[in-house]
């Protein structure tokens, strides 16, 4: 049986949802013909997709077929089911989402991410904004079958569902995952079945799966496809992947640009970082060889819970800038030289990680002189370059070497604006099928 299945109002929202997950490497069924439904694609598959033409029928008949659809698809190996809505909010929002939250009759949670950040789609103060519209001032709010008089969700929701029905906005976001998986927690207390969530970004969705892992509540996914891809990624293992994959990130970088960049990753996400004391690396063998040890032990112990793990140097931290000069008078040596030991230390410690842990199928180094000195310790014969991410950012493959294949995105350390480290992250993350 799948451990993915999506129920949709319709079978272009179906399909549009499939693609995402698709993209991810799962293996996806979009059920056409009930009568021919071929339980070999089903055990074959990781999702399943299930129309039921729903969207501008009565909710009496909205509610039938999707709980008759939510009795045939339910089994205990299911570990995401989602309900599938328009992302402009039409049809049966409330009488769909109760008929899945009744066939599963286990307290679950509605959690519902109307964000399409790539169609412009997000959800803000609770209201839904079109290519910044408000939802009841675009076309919705004239379609012929289903039209839509408000952009605030909940009212949608409260209309329609027999649930009760509450908010989290971004302010609530801004606090972080514990906040938010305690909010979860204490609506759950409260009797609440449906939650609507602020969302604007990848990122923000995100944090919202991170939060309801978190928060331990049985769950249905309620949204236009992008969040349930997101929190699919984060709890199914794709039957033709045996372990989930990881990125490893190296930053060597020490200019404003990048502790910006590494900022905004760090608050919009859970990331496991790690910073090396780069003094350390600059001391004797035995000081080097200790911090090199000491991180890749942090990382390894801990890297279980997390998608992203990263080793900083910490001079992006401003007040532990080194002046190499004394260090080049020590070692009779110039100033490249003394650099050039921080960035051999990181990439061992690069290499160390990724030899102990296989799960780390893709890296991403930040900085050309750490490139260089990752790609030297890989003794890989160069990288076959695939794609550009953003202007000054490459992701390709290693070739040769002791991982080939392994897969890298290379980003100078002042290219790109703020938010350049976690879009290299987010598009690092969808080839890797994590």
């Amino acid at each position: 049986m799948p451990q993915c299945v999506v129920i949709a109002d319709d079978l272009t929202g179906a399909n549009a949802t499939g693609v995402l997950i698709k993209k991810l490497n799962y293996s996806t069924y979009t059920v056409m013909n009930t009568e021919r439904l071929e339980l070999r694609n089903l055990s074959e598959s990781d999702c399943i997709l299930y129309p039921t033409d729903s969207r501008a029928v009565d909710p009496e008949i909205a509610y039938n077929r999707v709980y008759n659809v939510a009795q045939l698809l339910k089994h205990d190996g299911v570990k995401v089911y989602a309900k599938r809505i328009d992302s402009t909010l039409r049809g049966n929002l409330g009488s769909e989402t109760d008929a899945l939250l009744d066939v599963l009759d286990n307290q679950a949670i509605a959690m519902v991410v109307p964000c399409f950040p790539d169609a412009k789609r997000i959800l803000v103060g609770g209201y839904l904004l079109v290519n910044t519209l408000p939802l009841h001032r675009t076309e919705a709010a004239v379609d012929p079958k289903t039209p839509v008089k408000t952009s605030i969700a909940s009212e949608l929701f409260e209309k329609q569902s027999k649930y009760p029905v509450a908010s989290i906005y971004i302010n609530d976001l801004m606090q972080g995952k514990e906040f938010v998986a305690s909010k979860i927690k204490e609506y759950q207390k409260k009797g609440i079945r449906i939650i609507i969530f602020d969302s604007i970004t990848q990122e923000d969705m995100d944090l919202i799966a991170d939060s309801v892992i978190e928060s331990g509540v049985n769950f249905i996914t309620v949204d236009p496809g992008s969040f349930t891809a997101t929190i699919t990624r984060k709890i199914v293992i794709p039957k033709s992947q045996k372990k989930k994959l990881k990125i490893l990130a190296t930053i060597g970088s020490v200019n404003p640009v990048a502790k910006t960049q590494l900022d905004e990753l760090l608050l919009s996400q859970s990331v496991l970082n790690v910073f090396v004391d780069t003094m350390e690396l600059l001391q004797d063998d035995e000081r080097r060889d200790s911090e090199i040890k000491r991180v890749v032990s942090d990382i390894l112990e801990n890297c279980e819970a997390y998608e992203i793990c990263m080793v900083v140097g910490n001079g992006i931290l401003p007040e532990n800038r080194i002046d190499f000069k004394p260090f080049a008078e020590r070692y009779q040596c110039s100033l490249d030289d003394v650099s050039n030991r921080i960035n051999n230390s990181l990439a061992e410690i690069t290499y160390q990680i990724l030899k102990a842990n296989d799960t780390f199928q893709g890296i991403y180094t930040s900085g050309g002189d750490i490139t260089v000195a990752v790609s030297r310790t890989f003794k890989t014969a160069g990288i076959r370059l695939l794609d550009e991410v953003i202007p000054l950012a490459a992701y390709g493959e290693f070739i040769a070497g002791d991982f080939e294949g392994l897969k890298i995105i290379t980003k100078g350390g002042m290219a790109g604006d703020r938010n350049a480290l976690k879009t290299c992250m987010h598009y690092l993350k969808e080839k890797l099928y994590i």
